[in-house]
């Protein structure tokens, strides 16, 4: 009876060290995709911020020729805003599910990397 104590002692030893060396394994395991991850969006929301700000004074200033064109500035915007509503009507409609799937892969890839 002592003889099986002494051989399944170490091997509950090993057992619990296995464990916690999964464990561990899969916490920094973890943490690399987390930091690939937010490493990752940190520059793109920079871009985003920067494109974004262009897009609107872009489209402000498109307003204002529009508005000088056709004599009212108010026209001018009114036509900015009915471009932009049939462009994400058609978004809409017609690329919902490929902009979808396109960021799922994403996603996906990210986290199997």
């Amino acid at each position: 009876m002592i003889e099986k104590e002494s051989i399944l002692e170490p091997l509950l030893e090993k057992a619990e060290y296995f464990g916690k060396t999964s464990l561990e394994l899969f916490k920094l395991k973890a943490i690399d995709k987390a930091s690939d991850i937010v490493s990752s969006l940190i520059p793109q929301s920079v871009v985003f911020v920067f494109a974004f700000i262009f897009v609107l004074f872009l489209n402000l200033g498109i307003a204002f020729l529009l508005g000088e064109f056709w004599g009212s500035v108010a026209l001018g915007y009114l036509a900015v805003a009915a471009f932009y509503a049939v462009c994400g009507l058609l978004i809409q409609f017609l690329l919902h599910d490929k902009i979808k799937e396109r960021i799922r892969n994403s996603v996906i890839k990210q986290l199997l990397k």
